[in-house]
């Protein structure tokens, strides 16, 4: 008979290694889900091997002082405003139409887009729908707000801006922002910073939100709130010039690529585009606007037979079909972009799209805003004709831009190409790799903004 002993030792040494297996493991699921977890059924996006490895050296967390945490408002704030978007009409006729595909609009297809994918007519002012849909596909989400950089805040104060802006008085148009803040003051996410850590996109120009006349018949008096005046708010055109808490990114294009492919497939077509136009423009007079050089502008490009124009007046449909202007602007050498109803223009990221370098005539049109998505060096990709010389009647447009050496014209060229990336926004609906939009290069400029705020804070009330 053998003794029990002898029966029980492999069994032992089994059941320990078994254990010992079983606690390895554990201790591993422990480490993992003590990093902030994304919203579930979110998307992350793709981290770069060389990011990865910094990451890694930084404790192995890929989105360590990169996690977002996103409030979930009542639909009031959002999705309801897109289902009323027939209130809109008087204003934004279409809208409904305009708002759809995730904000981005009716497909385009032909012309200069054939065998393009990703291209939309989307509204100059649709930002507010199609950032809040790339934000859900975000890689670095988080459900736990104090671990969150930043907190970002989906209200659609643009498309509600269009939905009051006529008919009503200030009260009406200040309902829903003055409505939000009294949200968010209660949530203790709010409490823990003060709002220096909150961020809103309003995709429309700064001027819409600043109303400061409780007569005045346009706009709202968001951004002048003070219970949010240490908020930052994106806009497609800042009124304060990097002064204030309102800061310039990129308008809407028609591109809108999903995958990174897209955008090199286009980037390699703009690159090889014949450009037979030295110049062009795109735009109406001002007649009423006594500092106004459109009609110089166009004056001048009439005269040239080297340059062409689509007119925008009154009854004129030209402009309004995205196939024709992107096939003026792939076919041009130099886009002139001056302003219009404000310094900044729509028209310019829509030539830049197409490889057109930008004739600028104020630095408000630009320089002074998009520092996150444009570079410091101007020259690099413009060229800047003052207005004061066009208004008198002194200076050519195109006999400046003639002096440019061919050399030169092909490497501004070269760098707007390069740019393409950072001044799309990707279709919310898929997500690019290696490729960082203008959505990603926003996104890094709110998180370093909100570091360097946390840095200069005495941390009395921060965290």
């Amino acid at each position: 008979m053998v003794k029990p002993s002898a029966v029980s030792r492999p069994c032992f040494l089994l059941v320990t290694a078994a254990a010992l297996w079983a606690l390895t493991l554990y201790l591993r699921l422990l480490a993992l889900i003590s990093v902030p977890v994304a919203f579930t059924g979110r998307v992350a996006s793709f981290v770069p091997a060389d990011d990865m490895t910094n990451a890694s050296g930084a404790g192995g967390d890929p989105c360590r002082g990169r996690y977002v945490y996103v409030h979930d408002l009542p639909p009031r704030f959002n999705a309801d405003i897109v289902r009323g978007c027939a209130a809109a009409n008087d204003w934004w006729q279409g809208m409904c139409e305009d708002v759809r595909n995730a904000g981005l609009g009716r497909p385009l297809s032909g012309g200069a887009l054939t065998g393009a994918t990703g291209w939309y007519a989307t509204h100059q002012f649709a930002l507010d729908a199609i950032f809040h849909g790339r934000m859900r596909q975000y890689g670095c989400l988080t459900n736990d707000s104090s671990a969150a950089a930043a907190v970002f805040v989906p209200f659609y104060a643009g498309f509600e801006f269009a939905r009051h802006i006529w008919g009503y008085d200030s009260a009406a148009r200040d309902a829903a922002s003055q409505d939000l803040v009294r949200w968010l003051v209660r949530r203790p996410e709010w409490r823990r910073a003060g709002g220096h850590d909150h961020f809103l996109v309003a995709g429309r120009t700064g001027w819409d939100f600043r109303r400061d006349d409780r007569n005045s018949t346009w706009g709202t008096s968001l951004f002048l709130l003070p219970a949010v005046k240490n908020m930052s708010f994106l806009v497609v055109e800042t009124a304060t010039m990097g002064w204030g808490n309102d800061l310039a990114v990129p308008y809407p294009t028609y591109f809108h690529p999903r995958t990174d492919s897209d955008v090199l497939s286009w980037q390699k077509r703009i690159r090889s585009s014949d450009r037979w136009w030295f110049m062009s423009f795109v735009g109406a007079a001002r007649p009423s606007d006594p500092r106004s050089i459109r009609s110089q502008v166009m004056a001048q490009c009439g005269a040239s037979p080297a340059c062409r124009q689509l007119g925008c007046a009154f009854g004129s449909a030209q402009c309004h079909y995205p196939g024709d202007i992107m096939v003026l602007f792939q076919s041009s050498t130099f886009c002139l972009q001056p302003p219009g109803d404000s310094a900044s223009r729509r028209s310019t990221f829509d030539a830049m799209v197409a490889g057109c370098i930008p004739v600028f005539f104020q630095p408000r049109s630009a320089y002074l805003q998009y520092r996150w998505h444009l570079p410091r060096d101007h020259a690099t990709y413009s060229v800047f004709i003052p207005a004061e010389d066009v208004r008198s009647g002194n200076v050519s447009v195109e006999a400046e831009l003639r002096k440019i050496p061919p050399a030169a014209i092909e490497k501004m060229r070269k760098e707007v190409i390069k740019l393409v990336p950072r001044l799309v926004y990707a279709d919310p609906r898929y997500k690019l790799e290696t490729v960082k939009d203008a959505f990603d290069v926003a996104v890094d400029g709110v998180l370093e903004r909100m570091a360097e705020t946390e840095e200069s804070q005495t941390g009395s009330y921060w965290r």
